[in-house]
């Protein structure tokens, strides 16, 4: 399939939504959705959750595809093409996509570790924490501490992270779509083998309890709604350029509505069954260890490093039982980490290519050994906790502040596109009037209580300064290297990207 640009597309419908799924299913939805569920009123989270899907998810979705489309581009032309004063909005998303594959990466890399570990599985003789602070990350005191030395295991694991990385886009949609067809259905398949022998376990059916009893007190707390449309909006990749980038290959007449609907309830689907397999778990090792489930830690790397393999130790069966499921839960992070990484890179590629005319194979090889340079800022003793930090700043404050814009800028700003994007893609008005009125204040909301909240309690006890100068440092380098993408006058005009 091609088109009169001379653009690569996919191969087909499904090679698209597999690539779309597999960048908006990640390692967010393995180890983010369990514990924001759980924290927010369990079965009650479904609730605003799913209403946060429909009215700003699939619709900025169904926007970002349909711009990337009708364009032909990645974010950074699509909003030139809006206007030169818009460009900047385009490259900023993408460098918010860039900065978080610099240290997803990094967690790629702790995941081909940890499933090189699983053929031994030491964390069923020896403590889980001290393995992954100590053993692993050679973790030193605190996010300033740079004394110790950094694990040479991590530098190889960074390499071979990229290097996969960059097999998977070297040859735009043709690799992509040659890979997308495993990265998406294997982690299901893992999930669903781990769902079938946890919910074999005692204490099983507690843990699903958790996740599954409502707590209807929790819909009166703005907090709960907030953290739904927060975890939509991070889970569908959005604002970051990616979805834009990967519309860009789609032809004219695909049905882009209907594919961010079925991307979007994937999405859902597979946060679910995620969710089933880690509180299945979890129950058991509630059950076994005699510690309430609402006092075993589920937050983010914890469960994924420490809780879930302690679990794993657990089960019973012997040694070839704890490796083959330790296997099948790392095997699963590892297939959902590959895709968004290289989901993120390839949006900043796409952009390079559209605005200076490179070549696509020449240019990926390129980004690739820049970014794992980068990357191994992220493997030092500190690493993990400078991993958290930045994730925080650029998940909770960038990728907010540039879906603002973008929704702005599209919804009010460029109102012609908005009603030409509706006449070409069929969005219709319920779509439309969330990207005009419920995206733009439901954003700003959440970005002022991400605000309030870390003015309140400054996020992860870490120092005042630090978390100041790391917000200023990161801003400003970002800022800068938009300034030039921006100023920089392009030579290319339909390049293939292919």
């Amino acid at each position: 399939m091609s088109d009169n640009n001379n653009r690569g597309t996919w191969k087909n419908n499904t090679t698209f939504i597999l690539a779309a799924i597999g960048s908006a299913v990640g390692l967010g939805n393995a180890w983010r959705f369990p514990g924001v569920a759980y924290q927010n009123g369990g079965g009650a989270f479904l609730i605003p959750y799913i209403i946060a899907l429909i009215f700003t998810g699939i619709p900025v979705l169904t926007m970002e595809v349909a711009l990337g489309k009708k364009l032909r581009g990645g974010a950074p032309k699509v909003f030139a093409e809006l206007g030169k004063k818009y460009e900047f909005i385009g490259w900023f998303q993408t460098l918010v996509a860039v900065v978080i594959s610099f240290y997803y990466a990094v967690i790629f890399a702790w995941v081909l570790v940890y499933t090189a570990m699983s053929f031994k599985s030491p964390w069923e003789q020896g403590d889980a924490k001290a393995i992954f602070f100590g053993d692993v990350l050679h973790c030193s005191s605190g996010i300033t501490d740079f004394s110790g030395s950094v694990n040479p295991t991590l530098a190889v694991g960074v390499i071979l992270a990229w290097a996969l990385v960059w097999l998977c886009i070297r040859k735009g949609v043709k690799s992509v779509g040659g890979v997308v067809k495993y990265t998406v259905t294997l982690p299901v398949i893992f999930l669903l083998i781990l769902i079938a022998r946890a919910a074999t376990l005692p204490g099983a059916v507690d843990g699903l309890r958790h996740l599954v009893t409502p707590d209807w007190g929790a819909l009166a707390n703005i907090k709960v709604w907030g953290a739904a449309f927060g975890q939509v909006f991070f889970s569908l990749s959005l604002a970051a350029g990616v979805m834009t980038a990967y519309g860009s290959y789609l032809p004219e007449d695909e049905n882009t509505p209907r594919d961010c609907a079925i991307i979007g309830f994937s999405d859902l689907l597979i946060s679910m069954i995620a969710g089933v397999a880690a509180f299945a778990t979890l129950g058991y090792l509630a059950h076994t260890s005699g510690t309430p489930i609402d006092k075993l830690d589920i937050g983010g790397i914890m469960l994924t490093f420490v809780t879930y393999p302690t679990a794993l130790a657990e089960m019973p069966g012997g040694h070839i039982s704890v490796v083959f499921f330790s296997l099948c839960f790392f095997l699963v992070l590892l297939t959902l980490a590959i895709d968004s990484v290289f989901s993120m890179t390839e949006a900043l590629t796409v952009g390079l290519c559209d605005k200076f005319g490179f070549a696509k194979s020449k240019i990926t090889g390129g980004v690739c050994v820049l970014s794992c340079l980068v990357s191994f800022l992220f493997i030092t003793t500190p690493g993990a906790f400078w991993v958290d930090l930045i994730d925080r700043i650029v998940g909770n404050y960038f990728m907010i502040a540039m879906a603002i814009i973008e929704v702005v800028c599209v919804g009010w700003l460029a109102r012609n596109i908005i009603e030409e994007l509706n006449e070409k893609t069929g969005c219709g008005k319920l779509r439309i009037f969330s990207l005009k009125y419920v995206c733009p204040v439901v954003f700003t909301f959440i970005f002022a209580g991400f605000v309030a909240e870390d003015i309140l309690v400054p996020y992860g006890g870490f120092p005042k300064p630090v978390i100041i100068g790391a917000e200023i440092l990161v801003t400003a380098a970002m800022c800068c290297a938009t300034a030039l993408l921006t100023r920089k006058s392009g030579t290319a005009k339909d390049n293939d990207n292919s």
